[in-house]
């Protein structure tokens, strides 16, 4: 038995600070954090000529040891077949897609084995135990993927990218997938992207994979209908969607921006998980109906939003440039921010964009009747803007119960700051940061003992 050498792959999770709803036309750009929270991937693949076809197990044994078992088969259009009848539309996606992007004649190593974890901060880790080594440590979970509550981070987003890589690697010509080559990376982005959508049932904003893939970015979405002319799934007809896909990802230009950003140094993002997660497609579909009602007044509302979001993410680049261009003012101005938040010029309009831009959100949930920032949240987040330390906050992407985001300075101690405070009670504040990188090469040997011993 023949095996490839294993690799490991992780991407971060996201956070939308600025863009929210505008993040769905083409013609307004956001400014998307990645976070610290990573979903992982270690895949490893053998030849087994005891198999015909391809056999693929999918394994999360973080999560009551779920696992999904694959047949693939070009004769099938490389549909996966799931053996035992289990559903998971997001790697159900990226197995057909990868597959038909690469529509192999033959598969060097027809058996595939993808481990998955997530760091906690994607989940509750309510009636989980921590499993750790000097390298990595997860929260492994009686329930099922399903049943465990998510925080809002991008699970899925990251999940199908971190596969996308994975299967990728293993189909490849020489098997030479570097996450570092912008050629792969686009690759990897646009198949996310794909089967990410299809999953979804819908065509997305798609910022969510676009974090996954490249990190902290200044995003405009690609076009909506590259996706949709993709013709459907037809196994008497399976060189069409072959030649489309490959078409459709190898093409030039998406029309995208993903550039990268930073906060400003000794800035950083906190998340806070509100514990009542929201129907973010129900969100959206409110939102997009009175848009449609209210014109053209609605769309004077986004064009004030976006004139802001403006300020605000130009006030940030301008921040990251003054660090650099006069090192001494700018630590002499965030000192300061925990005494005077108003006393610099620039943190000033940041702060007065941000309010506008939560001002107008306000006003498209009284009038949609979309809890795009509801009372309870408004509250909450007034309450953590008279924190030290705090210079803004929003409740991030498409709004709703389950997060609230804040701007602050890196020595603001959030925890130590809201202890024991009533008014916080039911938010925790979770374990990440502003991450740089997105879909990045792991070490494999660092998950080791974190797998159970199943053999190739």
């Amino acid at each position: 038995m023949t095996e490839l050498e294993p690799r490991a792959f992780s991407t971060p999770g996201k956070a939308l600070i600025i863009g929210g709803y505008l993040v769905l036309d083409p013609k307004y750009k956001s400014f998307v954090l990645a976070l610290s929270a990573r979903m992982h991937a270690v895949v490893r693949a053998s030849t087994r000529p005891d198999i015909s076809g391809v056999y693929l197990k999918v394994k999360s044994t973080q999560f009551n040891n779920n696992e999904w078992n694959y047949k693939v088969s070009r004769d099938s259009g490389y549909v996966p077949l799931e053996i035992n009848d289990l559903n998971n539309p997001f790697v159900e996606q990226v197995v057909f897609n990868v597959f038909n992007y690469f529509f192999p004649d033959q598969i060097d190593y027809n058996y595939i084995e993808i481990d998955i974890f997530s760091d906690p901060a994607y989940h509750s880790t309510e009636g989980s135990r921590r499993k750790s080594n000097q390298y990595k440590s997860f929260n492994f979970h009686d329930k099922d993927i399903n049943e465990v509550h998510k925080t809002g981070l991008g699970s899925s987003a990251g999940l199908v990218t971190v596969l996308t890589a994975s299967l990728c690697y293993v189909l490849i010509k020489d098997h030479n997938l570097n996450v570092l080559n912008p050629e792969h990376l686009k690759m990897v982005h646009n198949l996310s992207q794909v089967a990410h959508c299809q999953a979804q049932g819908k065509i997305g904003s798609g910022f969510d994979v676009a974090a996954a893939t490249y990190g902290s970015i200044i995003y405009r979405r690609f076009t909506p209908a590259i996706i949709a002319e993709l013709p459907g799934v037809d196994i008497r007809f399976v060189d069409k969607y072959h030649k489309a896909l490959k078409s459709l990802i190898d093409r030039v230009d998406w029309k995208i921006v993903c550039e990268p950003v930073k906060l400003p140094p000794r800035l950083k993002v906190i998340m806070g998980d509100v514990h009542n997660g929201s129907e973010t497609v129900k969100l959206v579909g409110t939102v997009q109906r009175w848009y449609a009602n209210n014109l053209p007044r609605s769309h004077d509302i986004y064009e004030e939003i976006n004139a802001n979001n403006i300020i605000a993410m130009n006030k940030l680049i301008k921040l990251y440039h003054r660090s650099e261009e006069n090192p001494q003012y700018y630590e002499k101005m965030i000192d300061n921010l925990n005494k005077d938040k108003n006393s610099d010029p620039d943190i000033n309009e940041l702060i007065g964009s941000i309010n506008k831009i939560r001002e107008l959100f306000r006003t498209i949930t009284k009038e949609s009747g979309a809890d795009v920032e509801p009372m309870v949240q408004t509250q909450l987040l007034n309450n953590c803007l008279d924190l030290n330390g705090v210079i803004g906050g929003v409740v991030p992407g498409a709004g709703g119960h389950d997060a609230v985001a804040l701007i602050m300075t890196e020595k603001t101690d959030i925890n130590e700051a809201t202890k024991n405070n009533t008014l916080f009670k039911n938010v925790t504040w979770m374990d990440v940061k502003q991450e740089q990188i997105g879909l990045k090469e792991e070490n494999p040997k660092h998950y080791e003992d974190l797998l159970f011993d199943d053999e190739l």
